[in-house]
């Protein structure tokens, strides 16, 4: 079966609106115990199936060899407007500390104008520790802002909750220095050619 050539950019600029639309209603749910509940499992399902359309594009680009270099340069940025949302409404919201946040979106943003800077001269695809910060960021995320703790208790959900996010903080600054010690070896290669 053939798929149209366009399929896995269409995904991934889809999740760009996807990202707008999701940070409205995360900020319309509001908090637990004084938002309300049902626009906050909209918003955290939504934020679950939009994050999940980053494994179907990647997917499909490479299963039907159609990866692209506008797929390389905007599927990483969808997915940090996407997160980003995320990550700045829960620190509106006053769930995540402003702290943690500022580190995730300096890391993020500064590695995403690097890669625009770069990109005449050649794309920075994604490394494998970049992908697996994705993975858990999503997955940070998703427990986050899905309203688990009315199933399994609220001191469990804050706590899993607590180390997931540490987690994902330390792999975010940890897979940065690995892009950048990345970037840095390409340099001094390209320097010796």
């Amino acid at each position: 079966m053939a798929i149209p050539r366009q399929l896995p950019n269409a995904i991934t600029i889809a999740r760009i609106p996807l990202a707008a639309v999701f940070f409205v209603l995360l900020l319309l749910g509001g908090t637990y115990g004084s938002g309300d509940i049902v626009m906050r499992w909209i918003a955290g399902v939504l934020f679950v199936i939009a994050i999940s359309t980053d494994w179907v594009d990647g997917y499909l680009a490479r299963k039907y060899d159609i990866v692209s270099d506008f797929g390389k340069l905007w599927d990483p940025i969808a997915d940090k407007l996407l997160t980003g949302a995320g990550f700045v409404g829960l620190a509106i919201l006053g769930e995540w500390p402003w702290w943690v946040v500022i580190i995730i979106l300096l890391r993020e943003w500064g590695i995403t104008v690097h890669r625009f800077i770069v990109a005449k001269q050649h794309i920075v695809a994604a490394a494998w520790m970049g992908k697996l910060k994705t993975a858990l960021q999503g997955v940070t995320l998703g427990w986050w802002l899905l309203p688990l703790h009315e199933f399994i208790g609220m001191d469990w959900w804050t706590g899993i909750g607590d180390v997931l996010m540490y987690a994902t903080l330390l792999l975010t600054v940890l897979s940065g220095i690995d892009y950048v010690a990345a970037q840095l070896r390409g340099a001094r290669s390209a320097g010796r050619s």
